[in-house]
């Protein structure tokens, strides 16, 4: 399944959640919402506890549970079990909490919001600057990442136009793009920058993203005028894109008299509460 992983909040505290774009529905990380109900100093326990009192009066609720790798908060992608919002109110009903219903309507704003963004893309670009916002990027920042994603979008849609597939020859056309204007591939750029599964894009300065912009851009308009057919045609597409941000690059940095390609990431200037909320995407591999 596709998955999009995205930070919720209930009141001031995090639920982690994963968009299954197959199976149009969320997943909600158990542990997360324990802790919101139960205001418990380690929902880790709590939920142990409970599951096993459930496996034991058989309940099929936790016995159907899946387990899915979400951002921990130390920064790494770990197994948590999850629940989809049917599941998570028969649960609910075994934590007493006063904020259960309240919990309940949340998690129905949270679905209706979803099947509203399906419908109207422009609120996908909505959502997204609220979510910028709360992780602490500058407006100038946002607004670029943005159009970013917009440009991206474009170049994909010639992708497919062109017969490639998406998963593996989205990654190569993308390493070709990447490499062509930074001059490393995706995985050299996020290791030179220390980075693991965060996302690439969202880590890159506004000169990086102005950059890969342009060059994903330039790809996206020469393929809609060489009107290129499969994989090998858009590889060399891909690869001129890439070469004109290079060019760009290059005359950049004789100017400034140093590199625009650097380990800085955005999550050194985030506070520290906040960095559990920057999470991977699976537009840069």
């Amino acid at each position: 399944m596709t998955q999009k992983h995205k930070i919720q909040l209930f009141e001031d505290k995090k639920v982690r959640t994963v968009w299954d774009d197959q199976e149009e529905k969320w997943y909600f990380s158990i542990v997360d919402v324990c802790g919101v109900l139960t205001e418990s100093d380690n929902p880790q326990v709590y939920w142990r506890v409970l599951k096993n009192r459930l496996k034991k009066e058989g309940n099929e609720t936790v016995t159907n549970c899946n387990a899915l790798k979400m951002l921990a908060p130390d920064g790494k992608m770990r197994f948590t079990d999850v629940a989809d919002m049917e599941q998570l109110f028969r649960l609910i009903q075994s934590i007493p909490s006063k904020k259960a219903e309240p919990f309940k309507e949340w998690m129905a704003e949270v679905a209706a919001k979803r099947i509203d963004q399906m419908q109207d893309p422009e609120l996908n670009f909505e959502q997204a600057y609220e979510d910028y916002r709360r992780l602490g990027y500058s407006d100038k920042w946002i607004n670029q990442r943005l159009r970013s994603i917009e440009v991206r979008k474009e170049l994909t849609d010639e992708w497919d136009r062109a017969g490639v597939k998406d998963g593996q020859q989205y990654a190569s056309l993308t390493d070709i793009i990447t490499r062509g204007w930074s001059g490393k591939t995706t995985r050299q750029y996020k290791q030179y920058k220390g980075l693991k599964k965060e996302s690439l894009r969202d880590n890159m300065t506004n000169i990086e993203l102005a950059l890969n912009t342009l060059a994903e851009a330039s790809a996206t308009e020469i393929s809609k005028a060489k009107n290129p057919r499969g994989f090998k045609q858009s590889a060399e597409v891909a690869r001129k894109g890439g070469e004109i941000a290079g060019d760009a690059r290059k005359k950049l940095e004789r100017q400034i008299g140093h590199s625009v390609v650097t380990k800085d990431k955005a999550l050194d200037y985030l506070p520290p509460a906040d960095r559990w909320g920057a999470l991977p995407e699976e537009e840069d591999e």
